[in-house]
């Protein structure tokens, strides 16, 4: 029988930073599922209400809630963990959050980095390490087609800015220092598109924000309900970024796949807000309204991914179209209305489950084929 990634996370030791963080939680565990020995390092979840609390039991080998930004602390777990490979997802995630403390994400979101990269180096490991940043590292040009790997970075707002400033890191990390040694492991980087899936409970993202309105009974409050952004299920993009880093784990350093990666959905599933809003209300009732744009500074109005690059070297995929991803989403908060930590959990795990099927059903390479292919 043909399991995900051909069994290659069986056994690895993998280090997760932001584990208890919305994308890092749901990361944690479906590693743990292949069978990888999961460690974690972060800051404590932000909210009373987060995914990390129903997925912690059992999930991790050892973990260090502490801040990425303490490089001697991100050391010792380094040393403790030993890691196969590193998803580096530890990050302030939010464009608002950027506007109120702009010192805070720069020095999470770059200087962060340049403290794991740096802990690498120094301990001369041979671990692969995948950099996660965003779509938003690139210079928004509200172009109507897909931005490529190769396009121009940058950023409006502070948020923007670190991460592509972190994939300027990542490229120099890479060039100056993993390309030319032997005994240190490949750096690449994942950027992917607007992500929703249940657990998200932060402030100022559109999904949990309908979520909270619709549980209270209240008008979704939109501000700009014609802006158009790559939605994508979480396991999608995760999906790319497990794929790239049990590929890249197997090429040698002059490989095409050492180097930064798109994965976003198709271009039929590039939606507006509006219309994510209006697909939300089919699973569960309710009613939205506009307000004028109470926001910092600007927001982009188009915003699209182009994946050619990961579907030609990777053979990767989208699973989950547009429909199916906010379905999923839904299911997972209406389900977390009434359900313990460990239905929840049984929940998720169900959810990577019924995922893995539909990617075998639709031939993805991940799901069905060879890693060294």
């Amino acid at each position: 029988m043909v399991t995900s990634y051909n069994d290659f996370y069986r056994g690895k030791r993998v280090l997760v930073t932001g584990h208890t963080g919305f994308k890092g939680s749901w990361l944690s565990l479906w590693l743990r599922q292949l069978g990888a020995e999961v460690f974690g390092y972060s800051l404590p979840p932000v909210s009373a209400r987060n995914l990390y609390e129903i997925i912690q039991p059992g999930a991790f080998e050892a973990e260090w809630l502490n801040d990425i930004r303490d490089q001697v602390a991100l050391g010792t777990a380094i040393t403790g963990a030993r890691p196969d490979l590193i998803f580096h997802l530890a990050a302030q995630p939010l464009v608002q959050e950027s506007y109120r403390d702009p010192s805070g994400t720069f020095e999470t979101n770059a200087m962060g980095t340049v403290n794991l990269l740096e802990v690498v180096r120094r301990q001369c490991l041979p671990c692969t390490v995948v950099v996660v940043t965003s779509d938003k590292c690139y210079a928004n040009q509200e172009w109507d087609f897909g931005y490529r790997e190769n396009d121009k970075l940058g950023g409006h707002d502070v948020y923007s800015m670190s991460k592509a400033v972190q994939e300027l890191i990542t490229a120099s990390w890479r060039d100056s220092f993993f390309s030319s040694n032997e005994k240190l492991g490949h750096l690449v980087s994942g950027r992917a598109g607007n992500v929703i899936g249940g657990g998200d409970f932060a402030k100022d993202r559109i999904l949990p924000d309908c979520i909270q309105a619709l549980a209270a009974s209240r008008p979704i409050v939109v501000r700009n309900p014609e802006s158009v952004r790559p939605w994508q299920h979480v396991l999608d993009c995760l999906s790319g970024y497990l794929w790239l880093g049990a590929r890249v784990s197997q090429v040698p350093k002059n490989s095409a796949l050492v180097s930064s990666f798109n994965f976003g959905p198709t271009a039929q599933d590039f939606r507006t807000v509006r219309l994510l809003v209006e697909e939300i209300l089919l699973h569960w009732r309710g009613s939205w309204e506009t307000v004028p744009s109470s926001s910092f500074g600007r927001e982009a109005g188009r915003l699209r991914l182009a994946i050619d690059k990961a579907t030609e070297l990777l053979g990767w995929q989208p699973t989950w179209g547009f429909a199916e991803a906010v379905s999923k989403s839904v299911e997972w908060y209406r389900a977390h209305q009434s359900a313990s930590c460990v239905e929840m959990r049984d929940l998720t795990l169900a959810q990577i489950s019924s995922f893995e099927r539909s990617a075998i059903s639709k031939g993805s390479l991940w799901a069905t084929g060879d890693v060294s292919a």
